[in-house]
Order: C-alpha cells, then structure tokens, then sequence
C-alpha cells in the first residue's frame, strides 16, 4: 500500500522510515529539515539496529503529495487544527488515517473536521527523539496499537497491521477504547509528572514517594477505564508498565520536551478530555486533576 506520513518526527519518522525500509512506497511531509533530508535522506538511529534511507520521497507542502491508501498522523494534537489543510489532498475514497496521537477522544474530534473519512488510532509504545535535522533516535521500545475506529474495512486493518510486522513493528489490533485508556495510564502520569518535577522517568520510580504517587495515578486511570467499561485493564497492567518503566533508558516524554523548548503542551487531550469524561461517569480522578491544574500554571508561566 502507499502511506503518507503527516509530521515525520520522533515518532511519524521511525514508523515511516521502518515501513520504507522494508520495502512499503511511503511519502513523508517535513517542515524544518525539507531541504537537509531532501539531500541527505533520513537516519534512524535505532537500538533494534540502525539504518539510512538514501532516496526519500519528501515533500514540504501537502498539496504536492499523492493520494495514499494509509496515512500515519504523527503531528502533536495541539496542531490538529492544521489538519484540514494538511490531509485534504492525501485523502481518497478508501483511505485509512492512523491517527498516533496521544490523549482521549482525538478520533471523535478529527470524526467531525472529515466526517466520511475512515480514522484509526495508532498507540505507540515507544521511547524515541527527533535529535536533528533528518535524524531520528530510537532508544527503546517500539511497538505500537492500531485500534479501528471508523474503518469501514476489517480486512483493510488487517492489512495494516500485516504490512507493520512486515518491516520489523511489533504490532497489536486492539479494540478501540482499551488501546486510548491502555495507553493514558502510562502518559497521564508520566508525562505531566515529569514536566511537574523536572525530572525524568527513572528518577521518578527511584523515589519510594513518587513511585507510589505514580501507582496512585495509574490506579486512577484504570478505575476510571473499568468505570466506563473498557475491558483487559487492571492492577496487573499497571504493575507491566512500572516494570517497564523501571527497564527503561532514562527518558523524557514528549511533554516534558515541549515544556523545555517552551512550547504549547498536550494538556487538552492528555489531561482535560480524559478528566471531563471519567467525571461525568461519576468517576473523579483527584490527583490527575490536580496534576493537570499545576500542569495548566506551568505552561502559563512558560510560554
């Protein structure tokens, strides 16, 4: 299939490069380094074994870019308002869009800017950094969820998936509202957590105090999962993801990284949405509310 990637970063850029790299027609939208890869192609740097993509097919308007059968959206959600300008030309009649995107209720959102359009949801497990220009740096992990969403297609997700295991991804078809709360007990409160105490994800487990807090938080998201009826989440996914953590390379997650380069967060869909929901299910998560309102004061002061 041909797949279109839509913020070729730390995360858009190592799955596109993996699926190029095995062989997949993949056609990447950059913005600051265009012209740096445009003539020097795209690096991953990688602990599964790096590699170079010598001829990349790249692109600095979406408007120049073919229809595709697949696009991989890796932009941060505070951007999504570009979205109807930068999708509009790859989209077709039967195109999917992968959405790997952090937070709640993105898909709904994006649902009502293309209402036809087919979305999917992509849940990256994953520690990786765009460090410059044409470089991506993958340190660990790399697995990723696709969930169908409004697909019209089964065997089509299947297909996806298929194509993914084929380039070397660790790849799960999950069902939707497991994989986006799945994924918010590890992001909730490590990624608000470390911006809130400057710190980063080893240092946090480290500590018997934030160790616990961060337990706590998990606990929080998985009650308020269980609350809405999202099912294959409990006390035993939350201990996988502290052993996981404790595994890890030091690292710092994409919120913590926009805090330092001081730029807008992704409080909405990480914090507020997820926060709205569970408390309208009769279900308040209080110390994630009142990470997100520290999370709300910071940013203020930052930007």
């Amino acid at each position: 299939m041909k797949y279109g990637i839509i913020g070729t970063g730390a995360i858009g850029g190592y799955y596109g490069a993996k699926l190029a790299h095995g062989g997949q027609e993949v056609h990447f939208l950059l913005h600051r380094d265009y012209e740096y890869v445009k003539q020097n192609g795209l690096q991953v740097d990688s602990c599964d074994g790096s590699f170079h993509l010598d001829n990349v097919n790249v692109y600095q308007h979406s408007a120049d870019m073919p229809k595709c059968d697949v696009v991989l959206v890796g932009l941060k959600s505070v951007n999504n308002g570009m979205l109807k300008e930068l999708l509009t030309p790859l989209v077709g009649a039967d195109t999917l869009v992968v959405l790997i995107q952090n937070g709640i209720g993105v898909e709904d959102d994006v649902q009502k800017m293309f209402p036809g359009v087919q979305l999917a949801a992509g849940l990256a497990f994953i520690c990786s950094a765009k460090t410059e220009p044409g470089v991506v740096n993958h340190q660990c992990y790399g697995s990723i969820n696709l969930a169908n969403y409004s697909c019209r297609d089964e065997a089509k997700m299947q297909a996806v998936v298929d194509e993914f295991r084929a380039a070397g991804i660790e790849t799960g078809l999950v069902e939707y509202n497991e994989a986006r709360w799945k994924k918010a007990v590890w992001n909730m409160p490590f990624n608000g957590m470390t911006v809130a105490l400057h710190t980063q994800t080893d240092k946090l487990l480290k500590n018997p105090s934030t160790r616990l807090l961060i337990r706590e938080q998990m606990m929080e998201v998985v009650g308020a999962a269980q609350h809405l009826g999202v099912k294959n989440l409990d006390e035993g996914f939350v201990e996988k993801m502290i052993t996981m953590t404790d595994e890890m390379t030091p690292y710092s997650p994409s919120m913590r990284l926009d805090y330092d380069f001081h730029r807008k967060m992704e409080i909405y869909y990480l914090y507020t949405r997820p926060l709205e929901i569970a408390r309208e299910a009769g279900f308040p998560m209080r110390k994630l509310e009142m990470l997100e309102a520290e999370l709300r004061f910071l940013e203020a002061e930052n930007l």
